[in-house]
């Protein structure tokens, strides 16, 4: 992954108070193998009506918020179940970033964990923002994560706070894999010093093959 410091483009008002992962990715779309094709199950009963056509009204569904990169969503986003695929889902349909009161637990860490950027707002100015983004259809918006700022399009900014173990994932092109790896110098030397003062836990056993039959 690439470094990645300011999230920027259209944002949409999506404010629906405890809009869990069953409606961000339906069960449905669940049953492949890998995290391919995944976009199209996103938001879909809310994005479709009943014989599969797009709804009108249905926010992304309308052309101002066409390509939108950012939601403004409502409190406890991402409720429910833990499926990662509603994570997935979201970052193949372009979105980069929720800004929103509060966000579902194990939600927050499936998302961190793969670089969709989650930004936590007092509820007034995540309404605030809503309002903004809904008056203004197909504003731009900003976040610019070294400095912890929301810059709305009217120029207005909203600072938040993100730990630095996400801060660094996100603006450094890192999963939990690559965290680990660039601490991989402090490891070898921990695991070199811990053998040196602890030589009786050092015991090489050699290999013993055992049959099933044995076993």
């Amino acid at each position: 992954m690439s470094r990645h410091d300011i999230v920027a483009g259209i944002a949409a008002p999506l404010t629906i108070d405890n809009l869990d992962t069953d409606q961000i990715m339906p069960k449905q779309f669940l049953l492949g193998i890998d995290k391919s094709g995944l976009a199209r199950g996103v938001l879909y009963d809310l994005r479709m009506d009943g014989e599969g056509r797009p709804r009108a009204d249905f926010v992304l569904n309308r052309p101002e918020y066409q390509g939108a990169r950012i939601l403004v969503a409502g409190a406890n986003f991402g409720c429910g179940s833990s499926r990662e695929h509603a994570v997935w889902g979201l970052m193949q349909a372009g979105i980069e970033a929720v800004i929103a009161p509060s966000f579902g637990e194990i939600f927050y860490f499936n998302a961190q964990n793969n670089r969709l950027l989650l930004v936590t707002l007092a509820p007034e100015e995540v309404a605030a923002l809503a309002a903004t983004v809904g008056r203004d259809g197909g504003s731009a918006m900003s976040i610019d994560v070294q400095r912890q700022r929301v810059v709305a399009a009217d120029g207005v900014e909203y600072a938040f706070e993100l730990p630095l173990r996400q801060k660094r994932m996100f603006t450094e092109g890192l999963d939990m894999i690559g965290m680990t790896l660039a601490d991989a110098g402090a490891i070898d030397a921990f695991e070199q010093q811990h053998r040196a003062q602890n030589p009786w836990m050092q015991i090489d056993l050699p290999r013993q093959q055992v049959s099933v039959a044995q076993a």
